[in-house]
């Protein structure tokens, strides 16, 4: 990252979009009977998450595994690609797309940080002037997904700390965040400027 530059990192799904991108890219993409399978396959992991015994990570892996793993139509970009210009751009919520907007035209560095998967976020975030994806990895094989993640998954203490990565030693003069829900909270705690949906209006931009 280019030193000297405030940063703006918004979350993406409740933020950025009206509903869960994930679940609308595994329908899109494999319809909305193997995405009920998968769930009901799912559902120990699912449900483990809920009572607090099961790994936010792996549960997510355990779903994506048993709704698109292996499957033909989540190659490495097709499927990405057609979510990304066809459907998710009915989700997105036009004040935050002018939010974007207006720190892109202070020439502020945009980052999404979203434990949803770069697979179509990079996608959409690079026609939408975003710098920067820090988001949960897919493990691909022979180009389908392999039912595992690649990297950590990029909520709560993990936002953080992909942001910091990112920063590297160049840390912004000052920091933006806007979220939605728990998994933002520390990412919310490290800005200078920060912004939970539902608790009061987007703060100026001053910077």
């Amino acid at each position: 990252m280019h030193t000297h530059h405030v940063v703006a990192a918004f979350d993406f799904d409740g933020t950025i979009t009206t509903s869960d991108s994930l679940r609308d890219f595994i329908r899109y993409a494999v319809g909305t009977g193997r995405l009920a399978a998968g769930a009901v396959r799912a559902a120990p992991w699912l449900a483990g998450l809920l009572l607090g015994v099961c790994d936010r990570g792996d549960a997510k892996a355990r779903f994506l595994a048993a709704t698109v793993g292996g499957h033909d139509g989540v190659r490495a970009g097709g499927a990405a690609q057609d979510y990304a210009a066809q459907r998710l751009p009915a989700l997105i919520r036009p004040e935050m797309v002018a939010r974007a907007q207006e720190h892109e035209r202070r020439s502020h560095r945009l980052v999404l940080v979203s434990a949803s998967p770069s697979l179509y976020l990079t996608v959409w975030a690079a026609r939408a002037g975003f710098d920067a994806v820090l988001a949960t990895e897919l493990e691909f094989r022979d180009g389908r997904f392999a039912g595992r993640l690649a990297s950590p998954n990029c909520w709560g203490p993990e936002k953080v700390r992909r942001l910091q990565q990112w920063f590297g030693s160049d840390q912004p003069p000052v920091l933006y965040a806007c979220g939605d829900s728990r998994g933002d909270r520390e990412m919310l705690a490290l800005a200078d400027h920060a912004w939970l949906r539902g608790d009061g209006a987007l703060p100026l931009i001053d910077a």
